[in-house]
């Protein structure tokens, strides 16, 4: 697989307020993990709470989901590696899913899993069409193929 057919995207305009709303919340909760920016309670405070549920070694997965967060969320807002950044934020989604609130049903209300679940279908369909006509990875491509 070459970089040429990793930033090939769709010429659409849908793929724009996927790629800001959903990069906007990423980056946002990876500041909370990371930084204790917005109320979080940063690399060290996420690390405990992982480790108590289980996700071991703590301070390393609140690294990664953090990391993950953050900067696949910086990466979504001005579509640069679009895809690759997706599918990240898409297995971040689905370790979230699975290991925090699937237990607690449906709804966000119980802390349930559906902004989990609306996240990785974002992160799903920006994975299938690229970042689309007003992204970085298109004018890469473009200037590629020159």
């Amino acid at each position: 697989m070459n970089i040429k057919s990793i930033i090939k995207t769709e010429q659409s305009l849908s793929t724009l307020p996927l790629r800001l709303i959903a990069g906007i919340i990423f980056a946002a909760h990876g500041a909370q993990k990371l930084f204790a920016w917005f109320g979080g309670y940063g690399i060290d405070g996420t690390g405990q709470w992982m480790e108590s549920i289980g996700l071991s070694p703590g301070y390393l997965m609140a690294l990664m989901a953090g990391s993950a967060e953050f900067f696949g969320g910086l990466f979504l807002i001005v579509g640069f590696l679009t895809r690759p950044a997706s599918f990240v934020l898409a297995i971040t989604m689905i370790v979230a899913i699975v290991s925090v609130h699937l237990n607690n049903g449906l709804f966000m209300s119980n802390n349930g899993y559906e902004f989990g679940l609306s996240l990785l279908a974002i992160t799903l369909a920006l994975v299938i069409q690229g970042g689309g006509k007003h992204s970085v990875d298109n004018k890469l491509y473009q200037t590629l193929n020159k």
